[in-house]
């Protein structure tokens, strides 16, 4: 007998999802007053809105984040996995670097 299918239509969605683990509650997630967002806190969240822990108007005025930036952690995460939430890669995952000012 078939059991329901648990994965989604995100290719990556288990590969980060394990990796980050279960949010199981709202005291699970990053304290409301982070400002450092490594990658985990960032998948972290990202993890507890798709699971219905927290809604996404919750998330970003729990964190004073714009939906815009949310939803680039999301993108970023399902496309790349974790390693699309470093800062420091994030024009890489956009479509290439910028031109440096020098």
């Amino acid at each position: 007998m078939n059991q329901p299918s648990q994965s989604s239509s995100h290719p990556l969605d288990g590969d980060w999802t394990i990796e980050v683990g279960s949010v199981a509650s709202l005291e699970s997630l990053p304290p409301t007053d982070t400002k450092r967002w490594v990658i985990r806190r960032k998948a972290e969240v990202v993890a507890a809105v798709r699971a219905g822990i927290i809604s996404l108007e919750e998330a970003c005025k729990r964190y004073t984040l714009s939906v815009e930036e949310f939803l680039s952690w999301q993108r970023l995460v399902e496309s790349h996995g974790l390693p699309g939430l470093r800062v420091t890669r994030l024009q890489d995952y956009r479509g290439g670097a910028r031109p440096r000012a020098v």
